[in-house]
């Protein structure tokens, strides 16, 4: 035996050291992840009473994945949130990332705005760091409440090293969703959340993280947009096109300072008569207009129109997401071909 592997005196080599767990920051903004109601088949009209800590109190499990550093920003439903308070929420996220003792950040949020704010970080973010946002579809108090199991996983998700670098995620009912794909599409079921197109990244399965798929648009540390360099958010506003509808609507959010519009138009984002004049008015007050469609899925094409209105196509986004990056874009360019470029790319 070589002299190097007899073992010390005592007649035992010592038992290596543990491998140190991930650090792992945990934001909460509240939800109904954080919420309560009076009894436990109460699944609406329930309120936020739970802060973060208590969340990851009801979840030990957590503690074997990682070493957690908890922090409250804020404790509101999330349809509370408005231009600002997403700013914070960035401006905090980012911090974290720029520690070099975090690891990932999880990021508790409401699910009713959840995808807007995941999809303004996947687009601001300079990291590559795995952030990953959850909430849930039912308050702590209910039967059966998804929130526990979710924030477990999304621990799970955070400290996967496949998920550095694949932009922001949404872990809800053991699916991994894209920022830039992932929508709501239920009121209150627990599987609310979907990308019908362009599927799911993965899924966690028997405590395990599988990825079967990867964002190709452009996010975080490939991303133009940077935090720095934005004080305030332009306002956006957002139409809803229907059958008889009226261009007031236009005019009034020119009138109130709008430097952009998105349309959520029917079909393949149709201009409706009353829209084109919108979008007309709009042209000649140098407010950028955007066609999004309220059909859910498929891309908005290009038009000939686009030429002649100036407005811009929304590709695959859906409205909601559209205005964030519209948001963004107008913080850097007014410059309408620039602008439809960046629709191109994220």
């Amino acid at each position: 035996m070589h002299p190097d592997s007899l073992p010390p005196a005592g007649g035992a080599f010592p038992s290596p050291l543990p491998a140190a767990l991930p650090r792992i920051a945990l934001l909460g903004t509240g939800g109904t992840i954080a919420a309560s109601a009076r009894d436990a088949v109460q699944l609406h009209d329930y309120r936020v009473t739970e802060g973060v800590d208590a969340i990851l109190a009801a979840v030990p499990q957590v503690r074997e994945l990682a070493e957690v550093h908890c922090e409250q920003l804020m404790n509101v439903e999330s349809h509370e949130i408005d231009d600002a308070g997403l700013l914070a929420i960035a401006r905090r996220v980012q911090a974290l990332l720029d520690d070099d003792g975090i690891d990932g950040v999880v990021l508790t949020h409401g699910t009713d705005t959840l995808e807007e704010t995941a999809y303004f970080l996947n687009l601001v973010l300079d990291s590559a760091k795995p952030v990953v946002i959850v909430g849930a579809m039912r308050p702590a108090s209910a039967l059966s409440a998804d929130g526990p199991l979710n924030l477990l996983n999304a621990f799970r998700l955070a400290t996967c090293a496949e998920a550095a670098g694949k932009g922001v995620l949404v872990m809800l009912n053991d699916r991994i969703g894209a920022a830039r794909h992932v929508t709501k599409m239920h009121t209150t079921a627990t599987d609310a959340f979907f990308s019908v197109e362009q599927g799911s990244l993965g899924e966690i399965a028997g405590g395990v993280v599988h990825f079967f798929n990867a964002p190709t648009r452009r996010h975080t540390v490939h991303s133009e947009f940077s935090l720095a360099d934005i004080g305030e958010l332009p306002q956006v506003d957002i139409i809803f096109d229907h059958l008889g509808a009226g261009t007031h609507l236009y005019r009034a959010a020119i009138a109130a300072g709008a430097r952009g519009i998105v349309l959520a138009a029917t079909g393949n984002g149709s201009l409706s008569p009353s829209a084109r004049q919108g979008a007309e008015e709009a042209k000649r007050h140098g407010v950028a207009f955007v066609r999004a469609s309220r059909v859910g899925q498929g891309v908005v094409t290009d038009s000939a129109d686009d030429a002649v209105l100036g407005t811009i196509a929304a590709n695959s986004l859906n409205p909601q997401k559209a205005r964030l990056l519209l948001m963004l874009a107008l913080c850097v360019t007014r410059d309408t071909d620039a602008i439809r470029e960046c629709f191109r790319r994220y």
